[in-house]
C-alpha cells in the first residue's frame, strides 16, 4: 500500500471509474484506467483505498485525513 499512489488515484478518478477498475481486477482483467501497483493485489488495494477516500470525502472529510484513517484501519486489521 502506497499513500502517494492512493492519493494520485483519488485525484485522478471518479468513484465510478474505481468501481469499474475493481470489477476488472476481481475478474483478472486489465482495468480501463491506469492503476499503480506491482501486482494485481496491490492494485486492488489501491483501488479499494481510493474508493474509501472518495466515500469519506463525500461525508466532508479531507483527502489526507481519509487516507490516514484508511491506513490505521489496515494496520489494526493486520495486528
Amino acid at each position: 500500500m502506497n499513500i502517494a499512489m492512493i492519493k494520485g488515484l483519488v485525484e485522478a478518478t471518479t468513484p465510478d471509474e474505481l468501481r469499474t477498475a475493481e470489477e476488472a481486477l476481481l475478474n483478472e482483467q486489465t482495468p480501463l484506467i491506469s492503476v499503480p501497483g506491482e501486482d494485481e493485489g496491490e492494485q486492488l488495494t489501491h483501488v479499494l483505498a481510493a474508493l474509501y477516500v472518495h466515500e469519506q470525502k463525500a461525508n466532508g472529510t479531507d483527502t489526507m485525513t481519509a487516507i490516514r484513517d484508511y491506513a490505521k484501519r489496515v494496520r489494526a486489521s493486520i495486528s
